[in-house]
């Protein structure tokens, strides 16, 4: 399933969504398997979403990962019971489509995040996701702009009640048209905002496949990243020798900028043993 049909479905999950179940087995254990912490560990939820999110929650406590991403208020009592952090929260977007860089939208998007902020802060969460929307013919400039306006009637909100807005960079491979598509634009819009609590989600597969040089853009824009992504390139799967990068030196690159936030892996695992593929992915990023 593709994150964009996970989020649509997403305020149903809990309810509604065929899911399987581990059936009580226990994650196999790894004596040589444990994390340094140098990196906060972070698993998004969709692409581990075969697993009900209980026995999910289960195997990250197992593996030592402090927190998830991508999850909803109707998610987050079952994270506080097993003291799981949602590193990224979601629910008051519209669509990845149907952003802030469109006036339209200001109007549901502001209802939206002024319910949702408060939420986020009385969980004792920190970070809360957004997104551009698409182009549709608009100039960049004016999208740009319209995002500031919109953006800047809720940030006094965000501030006021310690919230990071973080807005995804995402590839024109796939997601055409969507104007947050580089880092230079995003870097941008955070100057323009001029807030603290306003970031970028910086995606480590969408920004090498849509412009490359990773680490030089981590080096020289690191201030205005709040949270990362990870996957391989191509495919969005496993982070190993299948994909063309190296990621230990990505976060390596990460760590010498001081970041303390979470990094979070999103790729969609293909092994038959998808915790298996997990804790690859996290060993491979635990520098």
């Amino acid at each position: 399933m593709k994150r964009r049909n996970f989020m649509a479905s997403s305020t149903a999950a809990v309810a509604g969504m065929a899911i399987s179940s581990l059936n009580g087995q226990s994650v196999p254990k790894n004596q040589d398997f444990k994390l340094k912490h140098n990196i906060n560990h972070s698993v998004c939820r969709w692409c581990f979403q075969d697993y009900e999110l209980e026995d999910f929650l289960k195997i990250l406590v197992d593996l030592d990962v402090k927190a998830i991403d991508l999850t909803g208020p109707e998610e987050w009592p079952l994270l506080k019971k097993y003291n799981i952090e949602c590193s990224m929260c979601w629910g008051a977007e519209i669509s990845l489509m149907e952003g802030w860089n469109n006036p339209k939208h200001h109007e549901q998007l502001i209802k939206n995040y002024t319910e949702m902020i408060p939420k986020v802060a009385d969980a004792g969460y920190r970070n809360l996701i957004c997104f551009s929307g698409n182009r549709n013919g608009m100039n960049d400039y004016v999208g740009l702009q319209n995002c500031v306006e919109g953006l800047s009637k809720i940030m006094p909100m965000a501030e006021k009640l310690g919230v990071t807005l973080q807005m995804e960079l995402f590839n024109q491979v796939n997601h055409p048209d969507y104007m947050c598509d580089n880092t230079l634009w995003g870097v941008e819009l955070c100057r323009r905002i001029g807030s603290d609590n306003f970031k970028l989600l910086f995606d480590i597969y969408h920004m090498q496949i849509q412009e490359g040089d990773i680490i030089r853009s981590i080096q020289n824009y690191h201030p205005y990243f709040g949270h990362y992504h990870t996957a391989g390139v191509p495919g969005r799967h496993e982070i190993d020798e299948t994909q063309e990068m190296y990621y230990p030196a990505v976060m390596n690159a990460i760590l010498k900028t001081g970041y303390t936030g979470y990094v979070a892996q999103e790729f969609i695992p293909t092994w038959d043993d998808k915790i298996a593929a997990l804790k690859d992915g996290l060993v491979r990023c635990d520098v």
